[in-house]
């Protein structure tokens, strides 16, 4: 509290030779407040403040907020365009040489358009992400479908929140991460989260749940390890990974059986109630705990204080999320709401914590697959009519839908996509079964990406454009709560660096579609035409104006006027997105991970994040503080599973699946499950766990399967002079 208060007094203190830049952190979907330092002689960033004024986080931020203006002027920043000069070096740091602006965009609209002559249109594709503000998010798809003219694109939140989005809109008929504003977390009563490492992974958020638990009320925590929120949770349901849909249809059956229904909402506003009842019969405590491994006492306990709470919100992340029936997941911990009547009022409802800055904004505006601005569709011909009409073109112009992100690798494997434009994402860490990935991008006839680092993916590349990072621009974002906010220019882009938005414009001259993009001189110029191109859809932005976002600090959509305020709370009218006004409760049969534990692979492998770094790590860990507090990845394993390897702690061990394998050191920790294991996901080349995740997908949203897989351990025995000797399975 002595903290807060230095803070709050001291801060908008204006320092000689200093202005403050109000804007927002770059990285998670939190998006704390922020104001930075930037020097008014040199007109560089070169410190930060928190921000008080900011009602989500209040003056909080976790140690990658506090050193995120770092990334900006950092040694490694790519100043120049880079044309590769040796195809055989693909994949490598080597292998560049420099060029201009202008060397770069005839190359690549000279590659572009002979693999378009010579394969069609659909030869090339885009693969883009969602750390990018709605603007650059919405003209990327633009730019994918108008100026190369094909149906190949999707975005890297294919693997972080698009099983969310499928089970909100199966559930609810629209897809906005929470139903209610985070200012309502701390005054509701009972938090059940699901698969969210809270305290790691979304810390600046956590002063609100400790809140629910000081006046009194309770904190439910589903997860395999013993995280720092399950440490202090009054349940912790530590079950098996891959198993949290038999543990929400337990949690219902027991919702139903005793008596906590609401039976008036769910005969008024609600579809599907009686099929569910049904198969829920099933799910008793026993049978539940059977296939979990969670005592049915902890069952029993989590679904009477869930039922018995006045307000109640389900939370959950990842951990739910990403996996083959993500989003059979995610509409079976809706049904917990949808059932008790806990939705569509103040201090109740249903959220999910959105992984990346945009994840929310980035997925509804055209990057997806199958989706256009507002998050139209693009199987719905009034959806593609409204659309074309913004951007000039006949619908018969309109691409097909495309398929996810990780079926794009698939293409490229069969030479059916020769050419790849990729920014803002890293699959060559991120996305799962890496080596069939980075083999995919390898043989590709020619790529281009467009980042500030040379990552790990930007090495497969034969161009590599320099884009700004997020203090060197201007613009949107939509945080997890769904409100949209403004992110601040602090600083000229360094070297000869653009924003993405400008180099898309630019290229679209080059290649021949200049006159779909030529009015977009400015940030505020696409900002206007993304406002105009997503009004009239559920994700309807258009009376979001720049102005109103300041003076409101932050608009929730659907804003649909200049007189609309916004929606901060989801379904008060209790009227859902569905034709028919309901939402659906959904029956839903448990199914077992995509691969499960043999004799031979007879661990649970899991994956996730620490507080220190971000997604693939490509920012996190070129900043010294964030290196140095996790400079390495690592496997957590049980004493009782390490007594069992007869491996100590900090040993290194192999760890493989079918898939891959890699070398880590062990920690050794009572936190984890004995029949699982888990590693970090942040780490590149030979690090990435991701050589070793399966890409089982789910059927609807397309997520793979990261949280779940099977996987062994080898002792790795040694010669006295430290040499690999031999390894020893058990």
């Amino acid at each position: 509290m002595l903290r807060d208060k230095f803070f709050k007094e001291v801060e908008n203190v204006q320092h000689p030779n200093e202005k403050l830049v109000k804007t927002h952190c770059s990285y998670c979907g939190m998006q704390c407040g922020m104001n930075l330092r930037v020097n008014t002689h040199t007109n560089k960033i070169i410190g930060v403040e928190p921000r008080y004024d900011w009602p989500v986080t209040v003056g909080k931020m976790c140690p990658k907020g506090v050193t995120a203006y770092q990334q900006t002027n950092h040694k490694d920043r790519l100043l120049k365009p880079l044309i590769r000069d040796h195809a055989e070096l693909k994949g490598t740091k080597e292998g560049f040489r420099e060029a201009s602006w202008e060397e770069a965009y005839n190359l690549i609209a000279e590659k572009f358009t002979n693999l378009q002559a010579q394969y069609g249109k659909d030869t090339l594709s885009v693969f883009s992400g969602v750390s990018m503000t709605n603007e650059k998010c919405y003209l990327t798809g633009k730019f994918a479908r108008v100026a190369l003219g094909t149906r190949y694109i999707d975005y890297n939140g294919r693997f972080c929140m698009s099983s969310a989005a499928g089970g909100f809109l199966r559930s609810f008929g629209v897809d906005r991460g929470s139903t209610l504003p985070w200012t309502d977390i701390h005054e509701t009563d009972c938090l059940f989260i699901a698969g969210s490492n809270t305290a790691e992974c979304h810390p600046t958020s956590m002063f609100r749940v400790w809140s629910v638990q000081e006046r009194g009320g309770y904190l439910i925590v589903a997860d395999p390890r013993e995280t720092p929120i399950a440490r202090r949770a009054d349940v912790h349901l530590d079950l098996k990974p891959g198993t949290d849909l038999a543990l929400a249809n337990g949690i219902a059956h027991l919702l139903i059986k005793k008596g906590y229904m609401d039976e008036a909402f769910i005969q008024l506003h609600t579809n599907g109630f009686q099929e569910t009842k049904e198969l829920l019969k099933l799910f008793t405590p026993e049978y539940t705990s059977k296939i979990t491994g969670v005592e049915v006492e902890k069952i029993i306990r989590a679904a009477e204080i869930y039922g018995k709470a006045p307000n109640a919100i389900v939370m959950f992340a990842r951990g739910i999320e990403q996996q083959h029936k993500g989003v059979d997941n995610v509409s079976a911990y809706t049904n917990m709401a949808l059932i008790t009547g806990k939705i569509g009022r103040p201090f109740s409802g249903v959220a999910t914590f959105t992984g990346q800055g945009n994840g929310q904004g980035g997925r509804e505006h055209g990057q997806k697959a199958d989706l256009l601005p507002g998050y139209r569709k693009l199987t719905n011909p009034k959806h593609v009519e409204e659309v074309c009409q913004v951007w000039g073109i006949t619908p018969e112009e309109m691409p097909k839908p495309g398929v996810s992100a990780y079926e794009m690798f698939e293409l490229m494997e069969k030479k059916e996509i020769r050419g790849l434009y990729l920014l803002c994402s890293n699959p060559a860490v991120s996305a799962p079964n890496l080596n069939f990935v980075r083999k995919a991008m390898k043989q590709l006839d020619f790529m281009v990406c467009a980042d500030f680092y040379l990552s790990e993916s930007a090495r497969f590349a034969d161009v590599v454009l320099p884009s700004v990072t997020w203090s060197e621009d201007e613009g949107t974002v939509t945080n997890l709560e769904g409100r949209i906010i403004k992110i601040n220019k602090a600083q000229e882009p360094i070297g000869v660096s653009k924003p993405d938005w400008q180099m898309q414009v630019e290229l679209a001259k080059k290649l021949g579609k200049g006159a779909f993009f030529e009015h977009l001189k400015t940030t505020r110029d696409v900002a206007e035409e993304f406002r105009l191109a997503s009004r009239g859809g559920s994700a309807d932005y258009y009376g979001a104006t720049w102005d109103k976002i300041d003076q409101q600090d932050g608009v929730f959509w659907p804003c649909r006027s200049e007189d609309d305020n916004g929606t901060p709370h989801m379904f008060l009218d209790k009227k859902f997105y569905h034709p028919d006004g309901k939402a659906k409760i959904c029956a839903l049969p448990y199914r077992p991970p995509a691969e499960e534990t043999t004799m031979e692979y007879p661990l649970s492998l899991t994956t996730g994040r620490v507080v220190y770094h971000y997604l693939s790590g490509n920012q996190t860990r070129r900043i010294p503080f964030l290196h140095d507090m996790c400079p390495d990845p690592y496997v957590e394993v049980h004493p009782t599973t390490a007594k069992a390897y007869d491996i100590n702690h900090e040993e290194v061990v192999r760890l493989y699946t079918k898939r891959g394998e890699a070398t880590y050191k062990v920690k050794i920790t009572e936190a984890i499950r004995e029949d699982t294991v888990f590693v970090p996901y942040h780490f590149g080349d030979e690090d990435s766990i991701n050589l070793l995740t399966i890409a089982a997908l789910d059927p609807i949203s397309r997520m793979p399967e990261f949280k779940v897989c099977a996987a062994q351990l080898s002792k790795i025995a040694t010669k006295e002079n430290g040499n690999r000797e031999e390894e020893t399975v058990y």
